[in-house]
């Protein structure tokens, strides 16, 4: 049976990051595995997504809409969003975090706080403040691989070494920050 992974975020949250890391992971685990990417702006602060699909066999890295069994989102309004991929069953990551995109900032739009929390509140997603666990980590930048963690949890793939995994991918000096940062976010989703 495939499974499908929707990873969203903004440019600059290493969402293409933390989907490398599961690709790699589950390639290694022996499962069939698709991912495609895309990049909206990202280096200016636009919407990234990426799309991984393992099981036996997978023949297309592409989640329809109502298609993916998790969305984690790496940022609010970004859950939103994506929302329609969710399949009716499906699980939701958020991070609680906002980023104000241009618009926003230039006063063109605003950033509709009350009314995403509700829905979110409404699709049941598992809210975890990962922004502020990686500051409490000392690296702010070890929140993606916080969200990995607890993707990895929700979906079961505890089985896989990630710490094997995380050491043969990140920088060097930042191995043990970004491992420890793995098991918090594993943590944060327990009992699920």
């Amino acid at each position: 049976m495939t499974k499908s992974v929707l990873l969203v975020g903004v440019g600059g949250q290493g969402t293409i990051l933390a989907s490398k890391l599961l690709t790699i992971g589950l390639m290694e685990s022996g499962y069939d595995v698709k991912m495609s990417e895309i990049h909206g702006m990202s280096q200016r602060g636009g919407s990234v997504s990426s799309q991984v699909r393992y099981g036996d066999k997978v023949y297309s890295p592409v989640i329809e809409k109502g298609g993916a069994d998790i969305l984690v989102s790496f940022e609010k309004m970004e859950a939103l969003r994506w929302l329609n991929y969710l399949k009716e069953d499906g699980k939701i990551i958020v991070n609680d975090y906002k980023i104000n995109s241009m618009p926003i900032l230039t006063g063109k739009a605003e950033y509709k706080d009350e009314e995403i929390s509700k829905e979110l509140l409404r699709v049941k997603a598992k809210l975890i403040k990962a922004s502020d666990s990686a500051i409490k980590l000392g690296n702010q930048k070890t929140m993606n691989v916080i969200l990995l963690g607890s993707l990895v949890k929700s979906m079961n793939l505890e089985h896989i070494d990630w710490n094997k995994i995380i050491s043969n991918n990140v920088k060097k000096e930042f191995i043990d920050v970004n491992i420890e940062a793995f098991k918090l976010g594993m943590n944060l989703v327990k009992g699920e």
